[in-house]
């Protein structure tokens, strides 16, 4: 990956609220993990082939100091394949219930049916119902109750 595309995404993730980003790309992986203070870990799995060194291109720089979170490398027969994600149409504030008190809409394991209400994203002090767009069983949960979230954010993950 080039150095100043990685140092693109760096910059992007620091200065969003987005902690976690990893992408994936013919030439390796690279996941950005956004640390305290200002930090961000960065790994990068590259090609394995060439392990030359082009002189018109600048030395990889350090991820500053920080504690590296390692990519662990997933066999593709054990890995369940994830059918359907719904991510966030708008970019807000997440909550998994209609108020404070009341109990979540859904939780890992409720089965849903189209159209269901799956959470609430708050923007612009308008609440917004966020609906399932596929009947199945949430497998997954993304994000944390009172969670800011990006638009396309991952919310669920429904099989």
């Amino acid at each position: 990956m080039d150095l100043r595309k990685l140092k693109t995404l760096i910059d992007l993730v620091s200065d969003s609220n987005v902690t976690e980003l990893e992408i994936t790309e013919a030439e390796g992986k690279v996941r950005i993990v956004k640390g305290g203070f200002g930090t961000v870990p960065v790994q990068y799995q590259g090609y394995q082939g060439y392990q030359g060194v082009n002189p018109a291109q600048p030395a990889p720089v350090a991820a500053p100091s920080g504690p590296a979170v390692p990519v662990a490398a997933e066999p593709a027969a054990i890995a369940a394949p994830i059918e359907h994600v719904v991510k966030s149409p708008m970019v807000g504030t997440f909550y998994r219930s209609a108020s404070p008190g009341a109990n979540p809409f859904v939780e890992v394991g409720s089965a849903v049916k189209e159209g269901e209400t799956l959470c609430i994203v708050e923007a612009m002090k308008i609440l917004n119902e966020i609906e399932s767009d596929k009947t199945g069983t949430v497998t997954k949960i993304l994000c944390v109750n009172g969670q800011a979230v990006e638009y396309g954010q991952s919310l669920f993950e429904i099989s």
